[in-house]
C-alpha cells in the first residue's frame, strides 16, 4: 500500500491498527530462543551428563597417600577435612539407616510408611534432579522428621570432575532442597563411596573442598547391597550388624526397583530392635548438633527458581519432542501426498494431451507487463513477448517509474502499447491493463520476466475448456548462478511446482504466479478487476476466481524465465512480502471453508494445504534442528544424524523426481545438504515475522525488488513482425498463429538458462532508483 493510499483511505479504515516495530517481535523470539536454550541446556546436563547408576565403584583404586590415616581408620562421619581432619564413630547399638538415590515417587512414599509404622528416623542423602522431579515427597520427608543430606545433583562421581563442577553439583542440589523444603544441610555423601578404607587421593581432594565448602561427609559401615536386588534374605543378611558396635547402613530409596528394600525393612527394623538396637538419624547416631537449618529467604527464593526452570526445561523437551515427531508425521505426510498427485498429474496429462482441452485455441492474446523502474530487464522481456509463436497485444503500463522506463520502451520501435500512469501500485497497473485489453485472453508477466516463443500459446490452450477461469505457467529461475541462485531454483522446482501439480489434481489452485499466468479478462472484470488489500494481489486473485466457481489449471509447459533475489536482504523482502500476503489472502477468503462447489475445494483443501504446509510446518520445522542440537549433545548423536539423513534423503528423492518432471538437470541437487543449514532457516524466520506481523495487526508496506538486468533478449524482434497486430481497440483482427513465421528456439528444458546472459544494448545505462523512490513492490 502506497502512503498516498493510505492517506487517502476511508477514516475507519486502519484507526484501529496497531503499529508495532518489527524489532520488538525480533526481541521477543530472541528472549524465547535464550530462555529456551538456557533451559534446554540445563534440563540436557541435569538428566543427560550423568544420572543414577549402581554403587559399583568407578574406575580402579589409585594412591591413598594423601588420605590422614586418622581417616582411613576412623568413623565413618568426617569433619574439617581441609583443615585438622577428625571422624565420628556411631554410638553403641545405634543403627543410621541412610537411604540414597531418591526421593523416588514410587519407592520413597513406602519406605517413608514403614518409618513411620515403626517410629524410626532416618537420613535420606537426596538426588537434585529427583529433588526438581518430586519436591513434595522432600516435604513429606522433613515433616516427618527425618533428616536430608546431598547426594549431588546429576549422581556423578565428583573424583572425576573439575573442582567448579563439584561446587555446581553442591551447591544446585542445596538450592533444590532449600526451594522444595525450607531448609539447608551440611551432610554431604558422595556418590559411588563407601567405607573409611576404600578412600583414594582424588576422593580426599573432594572431601577438602566439600568442607570448605561447609559440608560435612557421611560414609557408611555396612551396605546392605540392596542396590544389586540380590533377594531380600540376602538384603536381611547384609543389613544386619555382627556384634554390638552401632552402624551407618547404606540402602537405598530410588535409582530403580526398591521392593525388595521395602520388603526387607519390614523385617529388619523389627528384628533388631528385638535385639536391643536402636534407630537413629545421623546427626543423633553421631552426637552431631544440628545439620539441617532453616533455609534463608535468598536460597529459598532461588531454590524455587531452579526448580521451576528446570521443571520447565523439562516441559520444553517434552513439547519439543511432540512437536518435532508432529513435524517430520507433516513432512512425510505432504512429501507422500505431493509425490503420488505428481504422478497422478503427470500420467494424465501424458495420456490425454491430445483431447485434454478442446481444439486448439488460436485467437490473438493481450499480454499485461505492470512496469515500476524496470529498465534492467523490460528489453529482454518485451523482445520475447514479441517472438511468440502466437499473435499477442503487448500493452506495457509504466507505473510512474522514475528510471525511463516508458522511455526506453517506446524507444524499441516496436509493436508495443505504452501507457504512462501516476505510481499508484501493481494493483492498479493490471487493472489499467485490463481496461486497455483488446482481446478476451490476457496474459499478465512481471517486467523482470522473459517467455520462450511458445508458452504464450501452450498456457492459452486450457481455456479451451469453458470452465478454466485462469491458467497458472511455470516460472524457472534465470540467475541461478552460485549457491542462493541454486537454491531458488531447487524451491521453484520441488516446492512450487510440485505443489501446483497437486493443486491442478485436487482442482484448488491458490497461486497463479505474476511472473507467468494467464486469464479470461471478463472472468477479472466480473470481479472487479485485481484487489489491492492484500500485498499477494496474483493469490487474492486467483483465490476470488476459484470462489467464483472458475476452475485454475496449472500448464507446466508454459514456461517463462525469472530474475530470483541475489541477495539474502532482497529475498528476505520478496519471501515476506509473499508470506504476509498469503496470509491476508488466506484470512480475507476463509470463508470458502463452508462453501461448496468450487469455493468449497478451495477452502476444505487449498487454504488447509497452506496452513499446515507452508505456514505450521515451517513454524515448527525450527523445532527439529533445536531438538537435533540438543540430541547431537545430550542423547545419541549416531541415531539424530541418521534421522537427519533420512530426512535429507527425502528431500532428494523429491527433488530427483521433480526435476526429471520439469526436464532439469540434477546437477544443483549437489547443493541440498547446504541449502539445509541457511536458505531453509531463513524462510523459517520469513513466516515466523510474517506470523508476528499479521497477529500483531502490523501492516507491510509495498517496497521494490531489485532488479540485476540477467535477462537477455531474444534476437529476430529488432523491427515489426506482425503489422496486424492491434494496438488500439477497433484494429482488424489477426490471422492465427500459423501463419506467421516461427523463431528460433530459445533452447528448451536442455539448456537450464537461455536467457543467462546480460543484454548489453544501449539502454542500459538507466538509472536505477533509489530505495526512498520506490513505494511499489513489483
Amino acid at each position: 500500500m502506497t502512503d498516498r493510499r493510505r492517506r487517502n483511505a476511508p477514516a475507519g479504515r486502519h484507526s484501529r491498527t496497531r503499529q508495532i516495530t518489527p524489532r520488538a517481535h525480533w526481541l521477543l523470539l530472541s528472549v524465547l530462543v535464550v530462555t529456551l536454550s538456557v533451559a534446554l541446556l540445563l534440563q540436557g546436563y541435569t538428566h543427560h551428563m550423568f544420572g543414577i547408576t549402581s554403587d559399583n565403584v568407578t574406575g580402579t583404586r589409585g594412591s591413598s597417600a594423601a588420605v590422614p590415616t586418622q581417616v582411613a581408620h576412623g568413623g565413618p562421619v568426617i569433619a574439617d577435612a581441609a583443615t585438622s581432619a577428625h571422624t565420628a564413630q556411631v554410638q553403641a547399638r545405634t543403627i543410621a539407616l541412610t537411604f540414597d538415590d531418591g526421593p523416588d515417587p514410587v519407592w520413597t512414599p513406602r519406605i517413608l510408611d514403614v518409618l513411620r509404622r515403626n517410629h524410626v528416623h532416618a537420613t535420606f542423602f537426596v538426588v537434585g534432579t529427583e529433588v526438581v522431579a518430586h519436591p513434595e515427597l522432600i516435604r513429606r520427608i522433613v515433616a516427618e522428621g527425618h533428616q536430608i543430606g546431598i547426594h549431588t545433583f546429576t549422581h556423578p562421581d565428583l573424583a572425576h570432575l573439575a573442582p567448579w563442577q563439584r561446587s555446581l553439583e553442591l551447591r544446585e542440589t542445596q538450592l533444590a532442597v532449600a526451594g522444595a523444603a525450607g531448609v539447608t544441610t551440611a551432610l554431604l555423601r558422595p556418590p559411588f563411596s563407601s567405607k573409611n578404607d576404600a578412600l583414594d587421593d582424588a576422593d580426599w581432594s573432594v572431601l577438602k573442598q566439600a568442607d570448605a565448602a561447609g559440608y560435612v561427609t557421611v560414609l557408611t559401615t555396612q551396605d546392605a547391597e540392596d542396590w544389586q536386588r540380590p533377594g531380600v534374605d540376602r538384603i536381611l543378611a547384609n543389613a544386619t550388624p555382627h556384634g554390638h558396635g552401632g552402624q551407618i547402613m547404606l540402602m537405598h530409596d530410588g535409582g530403580g526397583d526398591r521392593s525388595q528394600t521395602v520388603a526387607a525393612l519390614n523385617t529388619l527394623i523389627p528384628r533388631l530392635k528385638a535385639q536391643g538396637f536402636t534407630f537413629a538419624a545421623v546427626s543423633d547416631a553421631v552426637g552431631m548438633a544440628g545439620p539441617v537449618q532453616p533455609a534463608g529467604l535468598v536460597d529459598h527464593l532461588q531454590g524455587l527458581a531452579l526448580i521451576k526452570v528446570l521443571q520447565g526445561g523439562d516441559w520444553a523437551v517434552w513439547l519439543l519432542g511432540l512437536l518435532m515427531y508432529a513435524a517430520g508425521a507433516i513432512s512425510v505426510l505432504r512429501a507422500v501426498v505431493v509425490l503420488i498427485a505428481a504422478r497422478r498429474h503427470r500420467r494424465l496429462r501424458t495420456r490425454h494431451r491430445s483431447r485434454l482441452w478442446g481444439p486448439p485455441m488460436t485467437a490473438p492474446v493481450s499480454v499485461i507487463v505492470p512496469a515500476y523502474n524496470e529498465s534492467a530487464g523490460i528489453e529482454a522481456a518485451v523482445r520475447s513477448l514479441l517472438a511468440s509463436d502466437h499473435p499477442v497485444e503487448v500493452i506495457v503500463v509504466d507505473d510512474g517509474s522514475t528510471d525511463g522506463t516508458a522511455d526506453l520502451v517506446e524507444s524499441l520501435g516496436l509493436p508495443v502499447r505504452v501507457i504512462r500512469q501516476q505510481n499508484a501500485g501493481k494493483p492498479a497497473a493490471l487493472n489499467t491493463g485490463l481496461a486497455a485489453a483488446t482481446w478476451d485472453l490476457v496474459v499478465m508477466v512481471d517486467g523482470d520476466t522473459v517467455f520462450e516463443p511458445d508458452t504464450v500459446r501452450t498456457i492459452v490452450q486450457p481455456f479451451a475448456d469453458p470452465r478454466v477461469g485462469a491458467v497458472s505457467g511455470n516460472a524457472k529461475v534465470v540467475n541461478r548462478g552460485g549457491l542462493l541462485g541454486r537454491w531458488q531454483h531447487i524451491e521453484y522446482v520441488v516446492g512450487f511446482n510440485l505443489d501446483r501439480r497437486l493443486f491442478d489434481l485436487a482442482q484448488c489452485m491458490p497461486t497463479v504466479p505474476g511472473a507467468v499466468g494467464a486469464f479470461r479478462r471478463r472472468a477479472l472484470l466480473d470481479l472487479g478487476g485485481v484487489s489491492d488489500v492484500t500485498l499477494a494481489e496474483d493469490t487474492d486473485l486467483t483465490m476470488a476466481l476459484c470462489r467464483a466457481g472458475w476452475r485454475v489449471v496449472y500448464e507446466e509447459d508454459a514456461k517463462a524465465w525469472t530474475e530470483a533475489p541475489a541477495s539474502l536482504n532482497a529475498l528476505w523482502r520478496q519471501r515476506y512480502r509473499w508470506c504476509y500476503g498469503t496470509l491476508q489472502a488466506m484470512w480475507k477468503h476463509r470463508g470458502a471453508l463452508v462453501q461448496r462447489g468450487a469455493a468449497g475445494k478451495l477452502g476444505r483443501r487449498g487454504l488447509i494445504y497452506l496452513l499446515l504446509f507452508q505456514v505450521l510446518l515451517p513454524l515448527l520445522a525450527p523445532v527439529v534442528d533445536i531438538f537435533a542440537l540438543y540430541g547431537l549433545i545430550f542423547l545419541d548423536p549416531v541415531r539424530i544424524i541418521g534421522l537427519w539423513l533420512a530426512f535429507l534423503l527425502l528431500q532428494l528423492l523429491m527433488g530427483l523426481y521433480a526435476f526429471r518432471l520439469d526436464g532439469e538437470r540434477p546437477g544443483p541437487l549437489w547443493s541440498l545438504p547446504l541449502q539445509q543449514f541457511v536458505y531453509r532457516q531463513l524462510m523459517y524466520l520469513v513466516v515466523i515475522q510474517s506470523v508476528f506481523t499479521a497477529v500483531s495487526g502490523s501492516r507491510l508496506r509495498w517496497q521494490r525488488m531489485e532488479r540485476y538486468g540477467s535477462l537477455k533478449a531474444p534476437t529476430g524482434t529488432e523491427a515489426p513482425r506482425n503489422d496486424c497486430f492491434p494496438q488500439e481497440p477497433g484494429f482488424p483482427q489477426p490471422v492465427p498463429y500459423e501463419a506467421h513465421a516461427q523463431p528460433g528456439s530459445y533452447g528448451g528444458s536442455a539448456q537450464p538458462a537461455p536467457y543467462g546472459v546480460p543484454h548489453q544494448g544501449p539502454h542500459n545505462d538507466h538509472r536505477q532508483a533509489a530505495p526512498h523512490e520506490t513505494p511499489q513492490w513489483y
